[in-house]
């Protein structure tokens, strides 16, 4: 934990002598006594040492450096001696206040930790600027024992046994020091005491340092000369002591605390202890340098050959690289005469080619196979070579082009104003102004449909499918041939400049050509000469010179021509050619799409034109409909006043002493059969109000505002949820107070299934928002119905006497989660099943923008205990009215952790309220690992796709003993509904007994 000292083999520095010093009766802090703590050993009569009541000092620095250094910049350029930096430890990664010592290479520097005494070298990038406020005198100060030097000759071995013994007594101790002079750079004389131990004496004891021998004045002033250069190289890596860094003092008996507001200090009265001392070169000896505590003289003298062989190395780099700058250019001299020998090579290779002569027979048979080939390539190449077939397909683009027809034109034009007529409608409140509005659109509605038969009559002469044909194929041709078009192309300049390279290819193609046919001309006609030379019945005399000597002529300028050709008919394109042909395929192809998209936009408006006019036709005789309605509407009428006068009658025979159980029992089976009517005319109802809902938002907007006697807009409004034809008095409704005592909670049956029937206190506002709600889930349930894992909602309707609204859903008995875990919990595989529904529910709220806000296993129900669903939520809250109920399953909180926060519900929070009923069930371990704490990325649909919903399709392993558990609480279950509807029944027949 400490450093190592200063040792040199001379003795000039360890001598002390009191003219080289303050004298003892001119110093004024002669005798002072301070209490100190020893911080690092130098050798066995130097230190340095902390004073104690400057503890808090070091604290605060520590803590002051820690904020700024981080942040700080690295130092640059030249370092100023006289100037304090913060340093990086390489032990501890801390940052303390140094000076620099000396620059040991561009990147090294040698510093002293100036409130500890240690010394490191240091990168450039761990020393960074400190601001002027931590720019004050250091904390520790170098101590020398009084009386007492370094035997001369010590060896290396007893130094270091010396330092350590010294190291032993003062390091990390409460050390008492009596000054007794000073140096002038700062080093303090004194006679250090610990207890009642006097250190030096204890030091001198051991052998490990000797009495001071009193020298001249002049040997005095040598050695204060000298001592600073021999002294402040210090350990190069020793550790910061902890008790003045640390906050934690316990081990100490320092005093402890933390520091308050600034460091204040009085700078003038400090000892400049860290005064920096400069280094001449020929002071940084193997001697002079004073490693850490763990390093040996040998080392020392170890890294100073090191440093030698470094400077030796940095003189051979730059021999060297001279060397490689020469190399350099002799190569590159080289390479320009290797150049120049090639040349003169090719010359010669060519030279040669026209002087040596081949054998006529040989050259023959070469320029015959050329010619062969020259053929094949005249017959197959051309076409595409000079962009022939792109030409032709711009010609059949140009001569063939379809155009839009006139009449869609108009078409589409009426159709805009047909269809704003129509949004005016249905925006449209005031009846009067709506019949104005309704025969406006009935004119744009009759001149639309002139203009759809003018526009399919011009359709019907159009070759639409023919060119359409053309255009494919023609497509599909080029599109082998050049692959891949380039998009965003589209220019006339492209084209252009396409028909110029073609013209210019063209023509010089044509020169080429040309030549070769005259040069093979001239072959075939030496030839045909050539025989009447050699033909001896030919009388004509001819001479050599004529047929023969020009022979080798004719063959060099006929194989020229035809290489030539060949040159350019077989060589690759150019980058330049080959981005005009492309350019120009990539335009011609866009032009081919385009205009088999406007085809295509012709066709599909033709059938559009075709089936409107068909469902125009047909729904122009359905505007009456509304009295089908009105019909069902007055059917039901008389249907519910039957209803009505029935069920007071059986009332009034039940409530008479002498009524007949006969009569009773028939009058209950007409009200059945007329409640099972109401109910049928009901439905027929709904079915009537859905086929106004299409025509109202296809053809015929006005219907509502026609027609607001049969409340078609409230029905629109609610998604098809709402009738107004359904009365709570119409059902033989029983109280379910043990479901839920909050709202009118009442049980029933219709078509033979049983139903809740809720009741929501409502005024004008709620009673809309309700609506609005409900209408909101009833659609997205709508969506997928029985796949979409909710609750559906069978009616909704308003109460007329009283400020209700009612909601009618399946009734599930005992079918809720609760329920089921509390009876017989579900197996793995059972759970997984219904959860994976819960799951879709939720996919489905949430993807319809709806956060159910309060799941929980009261409103989650098993059915069979295979099929999970989500319960409905009370439609007269928001979403932070329901969420602020705090619902508990198990010791689990289904508030999510926002939301306790005050953040608003999200999906996410309703998954969080899944992943507790999840591990309330059933240990699903890393789908409840992203469910609870990596919810900000997961959705329900992600929760579909999780490995433990994927169960095989086979059949699971049966279990015998939960299959008898569940068969029996079944019949248990069974057995109470059927006490339950013995006991409804004599509580009809005012038998039941109240005991």
């Amino acid at each position: 934990m400490w450093g190592q000292g200063h040792f040199s083999k001379t003795s000039v520095a360890e001598s002390v002598s009191f003219s080289g010093i303050v004298q003892m009766e001119e110093d004024k802090h002669y005798n002072k006594v301070e209490d100190v703590v020893g911080s690092h050993v130098e050798d066995a009569v130097t230190f340095w040492a902390q004073s104690i009541s400057r503890n808090k000092d070091i604290m605060k620095i520590g803590c002051s450096l820690s904020e700024v250094c981080p942040h700080a910049n690295s130092v640059f350029g030249n370092l100023d001696p006289k100037k304090i930096y913060g340093g990086l430890f390489s032990e501890d990664k801390c940052w303390y206040r140094c000076k620099v010592l000396k620059i040991i290479s561009d990147e090294k520097c040698l510093v002293r930790y100036i409130d500890y005494g240690n010394t490191e070298i240091l990168n450039r990038s761990d020393i960074v600027e400190i601001p002027l406020d931590l720019q004050f005198s250091s904390v520790a100060k170098k101590y020398r024992l009084w009386g007492l030097q370094i035997p001369s000759g010590q060896e290396v071995t007893q130094f270091d046994q010396g330092r350590t013994f010294l190291g032993s007594l003062i390091f990390e101790k409460e050390i008492k020091m009596r000054t007794k002079a000073t140096y002038q750079d700062g080093t303090v004389i004194a006679q250090a005491e610990y207890g009642s131990v006097d250190i030096g004496e204890e030091v001198a004891k051991k052998g490990f340092a000797e009495k001071c021998k009193l020298t001249s004045s002049t040997n005095a002033c040598e050695e204060k000369k000298s001592d600073p250069g021999q002294l402040v190289l210090k350990n190069l890596k020793s550790p910061i002591p902890s008790w003045g860094h640390r906050s934690n003092q316990s081990a100490f008996t320092r005093p402890k605390g933390r520091l308050s507001g600034r460091m204040t200090l009085d700078l003038k009265n400090e000892n400049d202890a860290g005064n920096h001392v400069t280094f001449p070169k020929e002071n940084l000896a193997v001697g002079d340098f004073n490693l850490g505590s763990n390093v040996s003289l040998a080392k020392i003298k170890q890294d100073q050959k090191l440093i030698e062989e470094n400077e030796r190395l940095k003189t051979e780099k730059e021999v060297l690289l001279e060397s490689y700058k020469a190399l350099e250019s002799k190569v590159e001299q080289t390479a320009q005469e290797l150049q120049q020998e090639k040349a003169t090579t090719m010359d010669l290779t060519k030279h040669l080619e026209s002087t040596l002569k081949t054998c006529v027979g040989t050259r023959m048979e070469n320029l015959a196979v050329k010619v062969e080939i020259l053929k094949e390539i005249r017959r197959v190449n051309i076409n595409v070579r000079f962009g022939n077939d792109l030409s032709d397909a711009m010609q059949v683009l140009e001569e063939e082009s379809f155009t839009i027809p006139a009449s869609l034109t108009e078409l589409e034009r009426i159709w805009a104003e047909y269809s704003l007529a129509q949004e005016n409608i249905q925006t449209c409140q005031n009846v009067d102004e709506g019949s104005i509005l309704i025969a406006k659109r009935n004119e744009v509605q009759q001149k639309l449909n002139m203009a759809m038969e003018v526009f399919i009559l011009e359709v019907d002469e159009l070759p639409l499918n023919k060119r359409l044909k053309t255009l494919q194929d023609l497509s599909t041709s080029l599109e082998a041939v050049y692959g891949q078009a380039k998009e965003g192309t589209k220019s006339e300049e492209i084209l252009k400049k396409f028909y110029d390279w073609k013209c210019d290819k063209r023509e010089e193609f044509i020169s080429v050509r040309s030549e070769t046919e005259v040069s093979l001309q001239r072959l075939v006609a030496w030839f045909q000469n050539t025989v009447k030379a050699f033909d001896l019945s030919v009388e004509e005399t001819q001479t050599s010179k004529d047929t023969i000597n020009n022979v080798d002529e004719i063959l060099e300028k006929t194989e020229s021509s035809v290489c030539k050709e060949l040159e350019i008919s077989l060589i690759e394109h150019g980058d330049a050619d080959k981005e005009i042909i492309l350019n120009t395929y990539s335009q011609i192809l866009q032009k081919i799409h385009s205009e088999e998209r406007l085809i295509a936009t012709v066709q599909s408006k033709y059938k559009d034109s075709i089936e409107f006019k068909k469902q125009i036709t047909e729904c122009l005789n359905k505007s009456s409909n509304v009295d089908h309605l009105l019909s069902i509407k007055k059917t039901l009428k008389n249907l519910k006043a039957r209803l009505r006068w029935k069920l007071v009658e059986k009332n009034n025979l039940e409530e008479s002493d002498d009524h007949d159980g006969s009569e009773i029992e028939k009058i209950k089976q007409e009200i059945t059969q007329l409640r099972n009517s109401v109910f049928h005319e009901i439905y027929r109802e709904q079915e009537e109000y859905e086929k106004l809902n299409c025509l109202v938002q296809k053809w015929f907007p006005e219907l509502p505002l026609l027609y607001p006697e049969i409340g078609l807009l409230k029905y629109m409004n609610s998604g098809g949820l709402l009738t107004m034809s359904l009365e709570r008095d119409l059902l033989d409704a029983e109280p379910m107070k043990e479901l839920s005592s909050k709202r009118p909670l009442v049980c029933s049956e219709v078509n033979g299934q049983i139903i809740l029937l809720k009741g929501y206190s409502v005024d004008v506002d709620t009673e809309a928002r309700v609506i609005q709600r409900a209408a909101a889930y009833h659609r997205a349930w709508r969506e997928a119905k029985e796949g979409s894992g909710l609750l559906p909602l069978i009616f909704l309707f308003l109460c007329k006497s009283d400020p209700m609204v009612y909601l009618m859903v399946p009734y599930y008995p005992r079918a809720n989660l609760s329920a089921v875990q509390a009876s017989v919990p579900l197996t793995s595989e059972e759970a997984l099943k219904v959860m994976k529904g819960v799951a879709q529910g939720l996919h489905t709220l949430h993807k319809a923008d709806i956060i159910h806000g309060s799941l929980h296993q009261n409103n989650v129900f098993a059915l069979n205990r295979e099929q999970g669903i989500v319960g409905d939520f009370d439609f007269t809250k928001s979403v932070s009215q329901r969420t602020s109920v705090n619902m508990m399953v198990g010791d689990l909180s289904l508030i999510s952790p926002e939301l306790k926060m005050g953040k608003p519900a999200s999906p996410s929070s309703d998954l969080y309220a899944y992943g507790c009923l999840l591990l309330w069930g059933d240990n699903v371990k890393s789908l409840l690992y992203s469910l609870i704490y990596c919810r900000s990325s997961m959705t329900a649909e992600q929760v579909l796709n999780a490995e433990c919903f994927l169960v095989p399709k086979g059949k699971s392993t049966p279990n015998p003993e939960k299959d008898t558990e569940y068969t029996q609480y079944k019949e248990k279950e069974e057995l109470k509904m059927e006490n339950l509807d013995q006991y409804k029944e004599k509580t009809r027949n005012g038998e039941a007994s109240f005991d």
